[in-house]
């Protein structure tokens, strides 16, 4: 096994579920790490076949069956989880028993509790004893949390572009008591799996919103995060996502009321403040806003900074906009950078 902060040597990295669009960004991803190399990949679908069979890719790895993974677990020092809901739970429990680093991709340890993951996946979480080891792998929150941490739960997609945008208005105690969320989501953000709603003729020149309101199960990422660090206790969060005809990013518009008194440049301010020396926090200067073109294809969230009415100095009607590729830095990616810093590296490798 290679050890936490050797940081001349490779670790050897394990992926199931390699052919999902999680999965394949994260082969890809770990190709052009320096210090990791790939030791096995699964597929519920394709066992047997090889990666380049099943992608438009150049490796010929060959797809072994989960349960071929689990006998090979001692030849990889971490392994990804790029399995559906509800499927990540068994193997992690199985890897982490023989002392492999987890990084989970799906919701299934995001929560922390049983109880939440009833209400908002309507699943029995068979479990319950690993949820308090997992580490929220949200890096520029949780960074000391995940040093050294051998199990991890990557966060949602939409959760990391809200959660971002909003934390440093929330450590502040300048998020108030309702915020409104309008969020736009590729298609490739609803996975591989073949369903009327993603099909070129139904998405193309269209646009179409689900689960508005109080209804998304990633509300409870943004709770978990946004209210545990306001001194003010719990905000209310009306969250509208809507699918957009691209392939990938996610563009979330935020509608904050600040406290009287509280000016753009303070909040500017404090944005640079709490993001200094992050390297894939984006601050767009005054003026700009931010789009799926600084983020996309890369492991950046870019944020911008507006008052409702820019001409008032009094305002205190903030919209802050955050973007990311959902793919990358709203998982596979941010799954590298938090393996990054669980293992000592550098956070950035692989990932610039």
């Amino acid at each position: 096994m290679v050890a936490r902060g050797e940081k001349n040597r490779m670790l050897v990295a394990g992926i199931a579920g390699a052919t999902g669009y999680t999965g394949i960004e994260l082969v890809q991803l770990l190709h052009r790490h320096p210090q990791v190399k790939i030791g096995w990949i699964t597929s519920a679908s394709s066992a047997g076949k090889r990666l380049c069979d099943v992608h438009a890719v150049p490796w010929e790895y060959t797809l072994i069956a989960l349960d071929d993974a689990y006998a090979r677990a001692s030849e990889v020092d971490v392994v990804f989880l790029c399995l559906p809901h509800g499927q990540s739970i068994e193997a992690a429990r199985r890897f982490a028993e023989a002392d492999i680093h987890v990084i989970d991709l799906s919701a299934d340890f995001r929560l922390g509790r049983a109880e939440a993951y009833q209400r908002w996946y309507g699943l029995e979480h068979t479990a319950p004893e690993l949820l308090p080891h997992f580490v929220y792998g949200l890096c520029e929150v949780n960074r000391e949390q995940l040093r050294g941490a051998r199990l991890i739960a990557v966060p949602g997609c939409y959760p990391t572009t809200v959660n971002l945008g909003l934390y440093p208005l929330a450590t502040a105690g300048w998020l108030g008591e309702r915020v409104i969320i309008d969020s736009k989501s590729g298609i490739s953000g609803a996975g591989r799996t073949a369903k009327l709603p993603y099909m070129f003729v139904e998405s193309n020149e269209n646009m179409t919103p689900y689960n508005i309101g109080y209804r998304h199960r990633h509300i409870a990422e943004m709770e978990l995060v946004l209210n545990a660090a306001s001194p003010n206790g719990a905000c209310h969060f009306t969250f509208s996502p809507h699918l957009l005809p691209v392939n990938r990013g996610i563009l979330s518009t935020m509608y904050v009321r600040a406290p009287q008194g509280v000016t753009e440049e303070q909040v500017r301010a404090r944005y640079m403040e709490q993001y200094a020396g992050e390297p894939f926090i984006h601050l767009l200067p005054a003026g700009q806003q931010a789009t799926l073109r600084h983020t996309v294809h890369t492991n950046r969230c870019a944020i911008s900074i507006t008052t409702e009415n820019p001409s008032d100095p009094a305002c205190r009607d903030f919209i802050i906009v955050a973007t990311e590729d959902n793919l990358i830095k709203g998982a596979s990616g941010q799954a590298v950078q938090c393996m990054n810093i669980s293992f000592g590296l550098d956070e950035s490798a692989g990932l610039l």
